[in-house]
């Protein structure tokens, strides 16, 4: 079943990356993302009413506050940094270098998860390192 979910994900993702690039045209990112901003803060907080999870909150602890603020703070750089790459070049080539996040993604959950590395990860992983070097090494079109 989560392939489904991951396979929505990376749906409304691409859409994401090709409306907010569309979007930027003649508008800054920060103001771009501030305003996406609104609308993540709404829905989100909406899901967590429908489902009524407000009395939950107090169940958290607090490293799960710490972990939670600190990918908070990183997903709002990531995103930041990422319109600011969509403002200035094409998304195919943008998206391609900012999704070595899965890369990363990877070695830091072997690192800090203590997941175990297989060789399909290893050869998937190089793989994508390869095809980012490829796409950000050929000849832009914009």
């Amino acid at each position: 079943m989560w392939v489904i979910w991951a396979l929505l994900a990376a749906v409304c993702a691409g859409l994401t990356i090709v409306l907010t690039k569309a979007g930027l045209k003649n508008v800054d990112s920060n103001l771009a993302f501030a305003i996406q901003a609104v609308f993540i803060i709404c829905i989100t907080w909406g899901f967590v009413a429908f489902q009524n999870l407000f009395s939950e909150i107090k169940e958290i602890d607090n490293k799960a506050w710490m972990l939670l603020i600190g990918a908070g703070i990183t997903t709002t750089l990531a995103t930041m940094f990422s319109y600011k790459a969509l403002s200035m070049g094409p998304a195919s080539y943008v998206m391609t270098i900012e999704r070595l996040a899965l890369v990363f993604a990877i070695i830091l959950s072997v690192i800090f998860l203590k997941e175990k590395l297989t060789w399909q990860l290893v050869v998937g992983a190089s793989i994508m390192v390869a095809g980012a070097v490829l796409i950000a090494f050929s000849e832009s079109k914009s």
